[in-house]
């Protein structure tokens, strides 16, 4: 009977543990800026791990750093975790600056991989310098707390604030900053398994067989992810450039809504970009002051001078634009395509427009238009819009709007872009054709 009990009991342990699931733990990502859409999802992230009662939430970092209201944001859902959460700066290359050495020690684990750094976080204001001693202060408190919370080096901790001090990860390791120095997130849970560790309120939870756990990945809904991408250093760049072409091309030809709309979109964006950036004012000065530069050369051009003084802007100011902080800057290789493209750009534009301003006015090409009669097309003019004259289409312009189908006699030539006035009715028309002018052969 003894037997018979040992064997049973035997069973039934092995049936419960065959039924027992494997720990979940939820893994989130922290790539690129720190912003309100990134906090968010990291906070919905440890909600639904609580929630869900999961083993640990796995949160990998790779941020030069952003805003200090989402990085408080992200912090305090930390802290107030039942489930611990687990924090690795990885893979190699990859860094926790400024906000993200914030976030790295809020953490009750904090893991990094070989090769990745952690620090630089300094707050810098819009010119470029150290921000006024109250918010440095701040900041330092803020983070040695953080440090302190988990017995880790507020010292170094502290410096990555007020030296602005950056560490690699074995010097992270040895200073007491990271908690481990592991080559992927699986060798980092294999070694957490059975281990023990103290939250931020004090309790301590003893980690299972994170190994052999389930990863249930959730990463930023698709929409939210294309607006956290948009926040790129070198893409706001790109956009304000990108932007500033095309409402540039709007101004000088009238009437293109696509490229007035979709310029001021990306210009939008591009100032938004620059919101979460650490950017600097010297910056922003010396891109507007390229602006300035170029479109002037535009409008009444130089030969050259004025477009070299807006291209030197550029590169001055792109390579100004950031402080640096967290390795935040223009990639050169962007800096040099941008430099080109708007230069080549303004150059052809301007030879252009000189080309047609030096003609001899009985020679300028399309002058021969004016006097032609014409037609407004659908759409009307507003009192800008399209007309057909000469069986061509014509960006035009009238004292005051008409409806499509209106008949119009074409009154000056500007560029490439039409003077109207209507034709009033009963007018006999020519058949379209310009006026006989005395001692030109037509």
């Amino acid at each position: 009977m003894l037997t018979v009990a040992v064997m049973a009991g035997a069973i039934g342990m092995q049936a419960s543990s065959a039924t027992t699931p494997p720990p979940t733990i939820l893994s989130l990502h922290l790539t690129g800026v720190v912003d309100p859409f990134v906090a968010d999802a990291i906070r919905g992230g440890i909600q639904q791990a609580n929630t869900n009662g999961d083993a640990a939430v796995l949160l990998t970092i790779d941020t030069p750093g952003g805003l200090s209201s989402s990085m408080r944001e992200i912090t305090e859902a930390i802290l107030g975790s039942a489930v611990p959460v687990i924090c690795y700066v990885g893979p190699a290359g990859a860094r926790a600056a400024s906000a993200g050495a914030y976030i790295l020690l809020s953490c009750p684990v904090a893991a990094m991989a070989p090769g990745t750094n952690v620090g630089a976080s300094t707050p810098v204001g819009l010119t470029g310098g150290t921000e006024s001693s109250k918010v440095v202060q701040d900041a330092t408190a803020t983070i040695r707390s953080l440090a302190e919370t988990y017995g880790r080096n507020a010292e170094i901790a502290a410096a990555f604030v007020t030296d602005s001090l950056s560490i690699s990860a074995e010097t992270a390791l040895s200073e007491h900053i990271a908690d481990r120095v592991e080559p992927s997130q699986a060798s980092l849970l294999a070694g957490l398994s059975g281990t023990g560790v103290t939250l931020a309120n004090g309790r301590t939870v003893t980690f299972g067989d994170l190994g052999a756990a389930t990863i249930a990945e959730r990463h930023l809904a698709p929409l939210v992810g294309v607006l956290h991408d948009l926040f790129d250093p070198n893409l706001a760049f790109i956009f304000f450039w990108l932007g500033l072409i095309l409402i540039v091309i709007e101004v000088i030809v009238p009437g293109h809504i696509f490229s007035g709309t979709v310029g001021t979109v990306l210009f939008l964006i591009a100032v938004a970009s620059f919101g979460f950036l650490p950017i600097r004012l010297i910056g922003v000065a010396l891109l507007v002051a390229s602006a300035i530069f170029l479109i002037v050369e535009v409008k009444t051009p130089t030969h050259g001078a004025l477009t070299g003084a807006g291209l030197a802007c550029l590169v001055a100011g792109g390579l100004l634009l950031y402080n640096g902080s967290g390795g935040v800057r223009v990639s050169l290789v962007v800096l040099a395509t941008v430099t080109v493209v708007v230069g080549t750009f303004f150059v052809f534009l301007i030879s252009k427009l000189i080309g047609l301003r030096q003609m001899a006015p009985a020679l300028a090409p399309g002058q021969a238009v004016v006097g032609m009669e014409g037609v407004v097309l659908a759409g009307g003019l507003g009192p800008t819009g399209v007309v057909r004259v000469a069986s061509e289409e014509w960006q035009a312009k009238a004292p005051a709007p008409l409806a499509s189908g209106s008949k119009i006699k074409v009154t000056a030539l500007d560029g490439l872009v039409l003077t109207v006035e209507p034709v009033p009715d009963g007018h006999d028309s020519a058949g379209g054709s310009p006026p006989a002018q005395e001692g030109r052969n037509v």
